[in-house]
């Protein structure tokens, strides 16, 4: 099949004989459990308002290429719940035989339905919202099971029970947190150390511009052995060549797809176009580079990174031809690597 073609339910997927050639696998924390130094994201591009034939093409070839680990949530779309269900069908028609070989996550904590029960934290919305993402993505388990924010009107007792009683139940088999602060990380730690299911994994927001894990959260998570996976390594985009010069008319910007046009502000401009000219010193683009940069830190498991067709997915993956860095390079880019304030996540962090 040609590289970036459309493949239809009716052509028959045979994943890559090398796949596992590709790249080393990251031990998730001190957990008995490896992930891809690249993880592959369905946030965007994998809704409703995108052909399915590239969503498959995609996942086709990041199985290829060895990205064994797919995330999800149960809003993602548009509309709601959509990427789950796109994803169920493709994984049935495509990936169900090698169902052992992959890591399926998906999360909870944002809305989803109306009232009072479709949002957060509570023992009652998460379970439910499990339940929901598995009949849509006709799974009987998922691998790890993520509280997506901290609720501060829920006892974190009640939302850290919940995800031990999907383990308990068969529903997933590790759970996650994303967005905690280090504060809360702690104890969310020590609950479920006590009712027996550890912590695996924390999914935090963190790049060149949104640094904020580094004063205390990847502490706790290198002294407790829990397992970092980046999301948003590219800065919502701002970390790429597509703003250097302007907001294309085809961006999520224009579109107002959960990103800003505020956030791209001269400053963060002038940043990401000094970045672009250390990437292409190192033979990189901007966007490798600062992929490559999330994962020098051995407390970084996985960066998550989206696609919206196979090139995009093929050059991001190829950040792993080069991971080293050196001193020089890396205070130079400390130089630039400033904060933009585009953590729009901070609400539940600072909680």
């Amino acid at each position: 099949m040609t590289v970036g073609a459309e493949p239809g339910p009716a052509s028959v997927y045979t994943p890559a004989p090398d796949r596992y050639d590709q790249h080393d696998y990251r031990r998730c924390g001190r957990s008995g459990l490896k992930l891809p130094p690249i993880s592959l994201g369905l946030w965007q591009n994998f809704g409703d308002d995108r052909p399915l034939g590239i969503s498959r093409a995609i996942l086709r070839r990041a199985f290829d290429l060895g990205i064994t680990h797919f995330d999800l949530a149960n809003n993602y779309g548009p509309p709601y719940g959509s990427a789950e269900i796109n994803f169920g069908r493709i994984f049935a028609e495509d990936f169900a035989r090698w169902r052992d070989e992959l890591v399926i996550s998906t999360k909870a904590g944002y809305d989803m339905w109306p009232g009072p029960y479709g949002d957060r934290g509570s023992r009652k919305y998460l379970l439910a919202s499990l339940d929901q993402s598995l009949a849509r993505m006709r799974l009987d388990h998922v691998d790890i099971f993520y509280s997506h924010r901290f609720d501060p009107d829920t006892p974190l007792e009640e939302t850290m029970g919940a995800l031990d009683s999907a383990v308990r139940q068969g529903k997933a088999r590790y759970v996650g947190i994303s967005s905690y602060g280090a504060r809360r990380t702690e104890a969310a730690i020590e609950i479920l150390r006590h009712l027996g299911t550890p912590l695996l994994i924390h999914q935090p927001s963190y790049s060149m511009f949104n640094r904020w894990i580094e004063s205390d959260l990847l502490g706790v998570l290198g002294r407790e052995g829990i397992g970092c996976i980046a999301f948003s390594p590219l800065a919502q985009g701002l970390l790429t060549d597509k703003y250097l010069d302007g907001v294309p008319e085809d961006s999520r910007v224009r579109r107002g797809q959960a990103f800003s046009q505020d956030l791209i502000t001269t400053e963060n401009v002038q940043r990401a176009r000094a970045l672009a000219k250390i990437a292409a010193a190192r033979g990189q683009t901007l966007a490798q580079l600062a992929i490559a940069w999330t994962l020098r830190d051995e407390r970084v498991t996985s960066a998550l990174v989206g696609a919206s067709s196979v090139p995009q997915l093929e050059q991001n993956v190829a950040t792993l031809q080069r991971l080293d860095f050196d001193d020089a390079e890396l205070a130079q880019i400390d130089e630039h690597a400033i904060d933009g304030q585009i953590n729009i996540w901070a609400s539940s962090s600072e909680a």
